[in-house]
């Protein structure tokens, strides 16, 4: 496969940034996008050019670094499939692939196709953990969870904090992502302690960050490379109406 490829550049965080147009030549369709982009930066390296700056780390779907917007949609046209795992089989022969950052005021760029999303790390820190005693670790079955409940959490905690539901937003809003973060815990008894806080703390720490206002468009699910539903903003929703009012009583 033969591709034109048209890639952000940008220097540094204050520097004006532009689409620069590349020829990616000889892609195998079972590369993943990745690995084109590795291809694509070893000819500019032998020409003494400037890498192309991206984020990868587990090349597994299961990290969340690969942020990319490609042609318009976070991660790519493949539902359910993060940068990493989206195969240059889904392209065809001679296709003009635009390659751009996520792109949110909350997400400042870094270099390139890069950008600092550590407001998500600050939003974890401000409440999404659970505090534990030391010691050994409790028997598993001593707390009894129903598999329906426990299918929930799993299926809120399979959030890898990509930020795709961001990048997709036309808000720039940050509610899927802190809504499964609220929902792996308020669903589980080892999340009931901090259950109230941390539904507060992680509005607040959100709104800090300046992510937007949820509005209900639903682009988040469609970007969710893990499919996260909307209906954990709902329990979001209620969560922090609850902790709202228990505060002022």
């Amino acid at each position: 496969m033969n591709l034109t490829l048209k890639v952000w550049r940008q220097k540094g965080p204050n520097d004006a940034g532009k689409l620069v147009e590349y020829s990616a030549q000889g892609v195998s369709p079972d590369m993943s996008f990745l690995e084109m982009l590795d291809v694509v930066n070893e000819g500019l390296i032998k020409k003494g050019e400037d890498a192309i700056a991206f984020d990868s780390d587990c090349r597994e779907g299961i990290c969340g670094m690969c942020s990319l917007v490609i042609n318009g949609q976070p991660h790519g046209p493949e539902l359910g499939t993060a940068t990493c795992q989206l195969h240059m089989r889904t392209f065809s022969d001679g296709d003009t692939i635009v390659v751009e950052p996520f792109r949110a005021r909350a997400f400042p760029p870094v270099k390139d196709l890069a950008v600092d999303r550590s407001a998500f790390d600050r939003i974890m820190q401000a409440g999404g953990y659970v505090s534990v005693n030391t010691g050994n670790a409790p028997e598993a079955n001593a707390n009894l969870i129903s598999h329906h409940v426990a299918e929930k959490a799993m299926d809120a905690a399979a959030c890898i904090g990509c930020g795709a539901c961001v990048a997709a937003c036309p808000n720039a809003s940050a509610m899927l992502f802190v809504a499964a973060k609220v929902s792996q815990y308020a669903l589980l008894p080892q999340g009931q302690p901090e259950r109230t806080r941390r539904a507060l703390k992680m509005r607040e720490a959100m709104d800090d960050e300046g992510f937007g206002n949820c509005s209900n468009e639903y682009a988040c699910e469609a970007a969710c490379p893990k499919e996260i539903k909307v209906s954990n903003i709902a329990r979001f929703n209620r969560e922090h109406l609850k902790a709202s009012v228990c505060s002022e009583e």
